[in-house]
């Protein structure tokens, strides 16, 4: 299957790529999109009520952590984006693997127009390219999953997006936990086992850290693949799941 790239930069060579995006950063410059103190919502309500606030905030990063790929994290990092950018702006993927299939992001409701996906060469590209991106007042959101970022890296990504006012999804793997954060929310995604009773995908959603409030939260969802709605998990579907494990044990 292609992965069709309706805004593609990609170059051979890191200068043709920072010109390419600074061609692009000086269009979404200007485009149009409200900075608002409020929340945006996760696009997941029952995250959103342990969320100081109603949901994230503009002008922050939000860590998403899991074991592995395929865990639900990318689409639950995707649901939001797709409210950040609601009101206007534009969704920036950083893809220096080659791996995003834009797509998907089209089914859960971002217009191809307003994604622009990014395939940095090397890695001090990709971190150029994310603090470039972060400080865009154009940017409503951007994706990116970084595998190593120290502290002063970290601080200044912060910074780039109080700067731009968009939401940085940054989407790391659980080994990530025990280095520090500057994320104004760090969460941990699971996948749990199916039940007879889901209609969709079952994720466990635990609340690491929050700047604003407490941590040591979790909660069990649900998301339609379909309809890339999320929803909290069914109380009989767990006590289903439960009960034909302590059977097959």
């Amino acid at each position: 299957m292609s992965h069709q790239n309706p805004n593609p930069i990609h170059a051979q060579n890191p200068p043709q790529l920072i010109a390419a995006l600074r061609r692009q950063i000086a269009r979404l410059e200007g485009v149009h999109r409200p900075v608002r103190p409020e929340g945006i919502s996760s696009g997941c309500t029952p995250l959103d009520r342990l969320l100081p606030g109603g949901g994230f905030h503009r002008g922050t990063l939000v860590e998403w952590l899991s074991a592995a790929d395929g865990s639900g994290a990318e689409s639950l990092a995707i649901v939001a984006a797709r409210e950040a950018c609601r009101e206007g702006g534009v969704v920036v993927v950083l893809d220096p693997r080659r791996e995003f299939y834009p797509p998907a992001v089209a089914r859960a409701g971002i217009a191809p127009q307003c994604l622009l996906v990014v395939q940095p060469a090397t890695e001090a590209d990709n971190h150029w390219t994310l603090d470039q991106a972060l400080r865009c007042a154009g940017v409503a959101a951007l994706l990116a999953w970084p595998d190593r970022l120290d502290g002063r890296t970290f601080r200044r990504l912060q910074l780039a997006a109080e700067e731009g006012g968009g939401l940085g999804l940054l989407l790391r793997t659980q080994a990530a936990q025990a280095e520090p954060s500057w994320a104004d929310v760090r969460l941990m995604v699971e996948p749990l086992p199916a039940a007879e009773t889901s209609r969709g995908r079952r994720l466990r959603i635990d609340l690491l850290r929050c700047r604003h409030g407490a941590g040591g939260q979790s909660i069990d969802v649900e998301i339609d693949d379909e309809t890339h709605t999320v929803h909290l998990a069914s109380p009989v579907a767990a006590a289903t799941v439960r009960h034909g494990c302590s059977r097959a044990s």
